[in-house]
């Protein structure tokens, strides 16, 4: 055994077991070091707090008001000049300023997130495929991005500065991937929520409206109209995947070892999801598609231990 996986040793010997339904972005962070992890934990709430405002508000198919529209976003707008502000009593808004700092974060992927949450509030869906990549910008790239950043960020003094490499098109072809996979994995939860991530144009192609799409949800009933989105979707997905498996790779290098294991770590996660996801004669309810507990496990022990690093640049 080389001096690098004796330094990774440490991943085998970590407990898993309480956080295996957290997101995977939390599980893979699991692998860093203490201070670059409570920093994801602050990024990742003041992201989870922006998100949920919105989609607990239109969680239930009630009709939002212009009223309700404007005074959420410029609940967001108010959050974001705080924080460019770089003052602020709120405690927690504090320490997400100081997490920023110290690690010479960008705020952009946080204006970019308000502006897909603000679209999601205006707007009942996306119409195209590109409609949906553009608030994707938001809603998926800007947290992968930020976990980029963590990832490749160099210490510098009692700080640190910014990773050798462009965070954005780091994280965007595995962001997509992970969000499409989102999409066909939470699928009764969702349209229970009467939250829809499905284009219309590809709800048309296949002749189902959104009534359909909840009742098919709700009844667990899968039309053939209904597996041929699904195809759809996991041939997209697989589109994406085989360019977050090309971007991982170039990525890597720039990475310390653990760092290049916790990204490993999300593509091999949503890999399992995606692998369990059978348009043609699966069923798309939550136990169907989501690995249970112990194949979570199983699977993060797999990837630590195949696991072998690249030469650092």
């Amino acid at each position: 055994m080389n001096d690098t996986n004796t330094k990774l040793d440490f991943a085998l010997h970590l407990d898993f077991s309480a956080i295996l339904t957290n997101p995977i972005l939390d599980i893979a962070a699991q692998l860093w070091e203490p201070d670059r992890y409570q920093a994801f934990r602050v990024c990742y709430r003041s992201m989870r707090l922006i998100d949920d405002l919105v989609d607990d508000r239109k969680s239930g198919g009630v009709a939002i008001s212009e009223s309700e529209v404007a005074a959420i976003s410029q609940q967001m707008l108010v959050w974001l000049e705080i924080i460019r502000a770089g003052y602020t009593d709120d405690p927690f808004a504090g320490e997400f300023i100081k997490t920023l700092k110290h690690f010479d974060l960008p705020l952009w992927p946080w204006e970019r997130l308000c502006n897909a949450m603000i679209y999601d509030l205006e707007y009942d869906g996306f119409s195209t495929f590109l409609t949906f990549a553009r608030y994707a910008e938001g809603a998926a790239i800007s947290p992968a991005a930020i976990f980029m950043h963590l990832c490749g960020a160099h210490p510098s003094g009692d700080s640190y500065t910014k990773p050798r490499y462009d965070i954005r098109l780091a994280a965007r072809p595995l962001a997509i991937f992970s969000y499409l996979v989102h999409i066909m994995r939470d699928f009764e939860k969702d349209q229970v929520r009467d939250l829809n991530y499905f284009t219309d144009t590809s709800l048309h192609r296949y002749n189902i409206d959104r009534r359909k799409l909840k009742e098919m949800a709700v009844n667990r009933q899968a039309s053939q109209n209904l597996r041929q989105l699904m195809a759809e979707y996991k041939r997209t997905a697989e589109f994406y995947r085989d360019k977050a498996r090309a971007q991982v790779d170039a990525v890597l290098p720039y990475l310390e070892p653990r760092y290049q294991l916790s990204v490993e770590m999300i593509y091999s996660l949503y890999l399992q999801i995606y692998e369990r996801i059978d348009p043609e004669h699966g069923e798309f309810t939550s136990p169907a598609v989501n690995p249970a507990p112990g194949e979570v496990e199983a699977r993060i022990e797999q990837t630590i231990r195949q696991f072998v690093p690249v030469p650092v640049i």
